[in-house]
């Protein structure tokens, strides 16, 4: 018998160790949903800053151009897009070959406006260095601003040596960082107008004299025809932005963003290869990821602004104004996943002011509900006025009244007797 309880119990620990390897988690079933070829990705809400999917996110990789997002956010903080820049020499020169440039050349003068649409949509490394010294006056004084600017908009695991991406070993970022910095960028309505835009021409210098400097979007799911064949296989027709990156080191790289209706994501794929079929696992991972987010999340009303929660009683109240009654403040609107049970949430209601008077609209409490581990609240207003109660007062007058009185007997009756006995 023992003997055969020791069998089972070995049966039942090989069991249980195959399964554990087998299934490592059960926390990530979601993540199962999703495939992405890319070493690291990352799918968020833009409004909320939800993250839904994440893969190495917070890993430390090269972000080749997707820099120079910082770099635009700077320049549009800090400049004026009707200011003139001289291209200097160091920003021409600077450049190593075979990173992509605008053909600037030395002495050319531009608008900081036109500067940043070199920058954003040909991925202009020339226009990098002369928007970093226009506001700084040297790339290292901008690479500090950018580092300032990182910490500041949260990021955790960033680190910039220059405004375009140009590879350096200390010059690194996570998808999570810049989700962030993608996120922070598009709140601004002149950067979402530049890398919404899939073609831009700079204007003729004294230096080159003709417009022919005409330039793509480097983001290929922004344009529906720019394949030679006139389709776009990565075509996203909700794409709105942002930026792309490619150094032999990093791969290539993308954050980029799409909007359907009032849902708009951020999705950050860095690494990326060609695969075996010819097709870019970046643009691929960004489809795939922007499909699960509009596919499966929404945002949900779970209680709407004005709407009566409950209604509770006032003990010190009239007896017509004592039942009030709880209005929401705000509507709750949530995001989350299409398939949450949302008729099953029970809320927790706190009530703060219980007792009369009580103005109506004034605040006496909070409502709260708890979706997918977070929680979301607003204030209950009261309904209407409660007054106060004269009832319980006058009874208390009442009891006053006869208690002063007892009191005033006790207090008489021993002076009469004493006078009786002082007279006998």
């Amino acid at each position: 018998m023992n003997t055969l309880l020791k069998k089972f119990g070995i049966y039942f620990c090989c069991i249980f160790i195959l399964l554990f390897f087998l299934f490592p988690s059960f926390v990530q079933a979601e993540d199962s949903e999703i495939s992405t070829y890319s070493p690291a990705c990352l799918l968020m809400e833009a409004s909320t800053g939800k993250v839904i999917y994440e893969k190495n996110a917070h890993t430390r990789m090269y972000p080749a151009s997707t820099t120079k997002i910082m770099t635009a956010i700077l320049v549009l903080e800090n400049g004026n897009l009707t200011d003139t820049v001289t291209v200097s020499e160091n920003a021409v020169l600077s450049i190593p070959n075979g990173y992509s440039t605008a053909q600037l050349q030395i002495g050319e003068q531009f608008t900081v406006e036109q500067l940043l649409y070199a920058l954003m949509l040909p991925s202009a490394n020339d226009a990098a260095v002369a928007l970093a010294e226009y506001i700084a006056g040297s790339v290292d004084s901008f690479a500090a601003m950018m580092n300032t600017k990182a910490v500041e908009i949260g990021c955790q695991d960033t680190h910039f040596v220059n405004p375009n991406g140009v590879h350096d070993e200390n010059h690194y970022s996570t998808a999570y960082d810049l989700a962030l910095m993608g996120q922070y960028a598009m709140e601004n309505s002149t950067f979402r107008s530049i890398v919404s835009t899939a073609q831009f021409s700079l204007p003729a210098t004294n230096q080159h004299p003709t417009a022919d400097r005409t330039f793509h979007n480097t983001n290929s799911l922004l344009s529906s025809s720019l394949s030679s064949n006139g389709y776009n296989y990565y075509y996203y027709p909700y794409c709105t932005g942002i930026k792309t990156g490619y150094t032999d080191s990093a791969k290539s790289c993308i954050v980029a963003s799409a909007k359907k209706d009032d849902l708009e994501f951020i999705v950050v794929v860095l690494g990326g290869e060609t695969l075996e079929s010819g097709l870019s696992g970046r643009y691929l991972d960004c489809k795939t990821l922007f499909d699960y987010g509009f596919n499966n999340y929404s945002f949900h009303t779970i209680l709407e602004k004005s709407s009566v929660v409950d209604q509770i009683e006032i003990m010190n109240g009239t007896e017509e104004t004592r039942n009030l009654g709880l209005i929401a403040e705000n509507n709750l609107t949530v995001f989350a996943k299409n398939d949450v049970d949302f008729e099953s949430l029970t809320p927790t209601i706190s009530i703060t002011n219980t007792s009369a008077p009580i103005s109506k609209s004034s605040v006496v409490g909070t409502i709260s509900y708890t979706v997918e581990g977070e929680t979301f609240s607003t204030n209950l207003l009261a309904a209407s006025n409660v007054e106060v109660s004269r009832v319980m007062e006058n009874v208390l007058k009442v009891v006053i009244a006869i208690f002063l009185i007892f009191l005033a007997i006790l207090i008489l009756t021993p002076k009469k007797e004493k006078t009786k006995k002082k007279r006998k």
